[in-house]
């Protein structure tokens, strides 16, 4: 399925974590802060939520190794927002997860829970490239290459009920 497709139906009905509506000038306060571009294809979904729950058809990744998590896949069930009015965590709040976590640098963490974090990679392409999308194993310390780019990543999740 392709990704304009995808867009219309990706959130799930659950509020948790959902931000205040995405502006320019949230997205310019934003990059400032995390120091990066973001991508295009996140902000886009962004723009229709800003941030929480993923449908039930899209909360998993399949993986071509094992991870911490399961032997083939890595849960994917929410998407940080931007912004500091929401419940639950901000893609802002980045900065501070990475340096509790012990994280590499550049990234954006999208979503995880401190043992794992999903981000977007920025330490191939640099601030204005267009990163990759890495599962980061806090607990293992490896990190697995998922997509070439969050529109790839988003194109390649599948439900989470079809691998158990």
């Amino acid at each position: 399925m392709k990704f304009d497709e995808i867009k219309a139906s990706f959130w799930s009905r659950d509020t948790y974590g959902v931000q205040p509506a995405l502006t320019q000038a949230t997205v310019a306060d934003a990059e400032q802060v995390l120091g990066l571009r973001l991508p295009e294809s996140l902000l886009d979904l962004l723009r229709v939520q800003n941030g929480g729950g993923v449908t039930a058809d899209r909360d998993a990744f399949p993986t071509s190794q094992p991870t911490s998590w399961s032997e083939d896949h890595i849960p994917f069930t929410e998407l940080m927002g931007i912004g500091t009015g929401g419940h639950g965590l901000s893609l802002l709040d980045t900065p501070y997860l990475v340096e509790e976590w012990g994280q590499s640098s550049p990234v954006v963490l999208l979503s995880g829970d401190g043992h794992y974090w999903i981000g977007l990679d920025y330490r191939s392409c640099g601030a204005l490239g267009e990163p990759s999308v890495t599962w980061f194993d806090t607990d293992s310390g490896a990190d697995l290459p998922l997509a070439a780019d969050f529109r790839a990543f988003v194109e390649g999740l599948q439900p989470l009920s079809g691998f158990e």
